[in-house]
């Protein structure tokens, strides 16, 4: 069903959708929304709101579990206005926000559903999970000109890094079990990228609760929400596997003609199985068995 504006989904579903975990996706454009919409109702999400502007369609098959609410999505911090406004109508369910052609792994996706996720992770006392977005990009940029390939999808294996996030605060120290991440074609084409989006840390899965509010580099105003883990050992974390960048790259004026292919000698098939990112260290299990 449609909706005109994400207050009336709220105001006529609040019930049914608190029960959670809910998926949020915001779609840019058509690129891969359904694939991204079925990626999230196969982990086990049990509704889904896309916030998508006129004559986005969705597949027949997602209608029972998708909202679909029509949205600005070219709005400024249209994604974070939305999830501040949902946090605010539904504390104590359990969220997730991303945009189209981006999908959630985490470890044992393939057999786990995010509701087993969700509720190890409460049971170890934390409200929040640290994922990190792992850019995706078509292998061959002349078969698929806007960098999306499902069917021939790529990642970087290496060039990871994390820097000690300093809290202006308090004289710029660094801020207890905070860092600041990077990696990925932001830091590859980092010239191209304004340095406020270059992290590829977002606190994208986490539980609401009265006065949160989701920030616009995507960290939560709850600052132990924002650790990557708790104090007596590693937590769970897990990956956004977005072509968000590549098709950015690939479409805006100012980087389009430099860029000639997105593959180098760190590049990697991506096989679509959360193993791949676990024996790459990009993801955590932490105490999950």
């Amino acid at each position: 069903m449609r909706y005109p504006d994400l207050a009336t989904l709220l105001a006529a579903r609040s019930a049914d959708l608190a029960k959670g975990p809910l998926s949020i996706v915001m779609a840019e454009d058509e690129v891969e929304v359904n694939s991204t919409l079925a990626h999230q109702i196969k982990i086990g999400f049990r509704d889904v709101i896309l916030l998508a502007p006129e004559g986005i369609e969705v597949a027949p098959e997602h209608e029972a579990v998708v909202h679909v609410v029509t949205h600005d999505v070219y709005a400024p911090s249209a994604l974070v206005a939305a999830v501040n406004q949902v946090i605010e109508r539904l504390p104590g369910t359990w969220i997730h926000y991303c945009y189209n052609a981006e999908y959630l792994f985490y470890p044992f996706v393939e057999s786990r559903r995010v509701r087993e996720l969700v509720t190890f992770h409460t049971e170890e006392r934390r409200e929040a999970m640290m994922t990190f977005v792992v850019d995706l990009y078509a292998g061959d940029l002349g078969t698929d000109p806007n960098a999306v390939s499902l069917s021939d999808a790529w990642l970087d294996r290496s060039g990871y890094y994390a820097l000690a996030r300093k809290d202006p605060a308090r004289n710029w120290e660094a801020k207890d079990r905070q860092l600041d991440f990077f990696g990925g074609l932001r830091r590859r084409f980092e010239e191209h990228v304004p340095w406020g989006r270059r992290k590829i840390d977002r606190i994208s899965l986490f539980r609401a609760k009265p006065g949160l509010r989701l920030l616009s580099d995507f960290t939560l105003s709850d600052e132990e929400m924002n650790t990557y883990a708790c104090i007596w050992h590693h937590n769970l974390t897990a990956a956004v596997c977005s072509f968000r960048a590549a098709k950015a790259l690939t479409a805006n004026p100012g980087s389009r003609d430099a860029v000639k292919t997105f593959r180098w000698r760190n590049s990697a098939r991506f096989d679509w199985q959360s193993q791949q990112l676990l024996n790459l260290g990009i993801i955590e299990p932490g105490q999950w068995f």
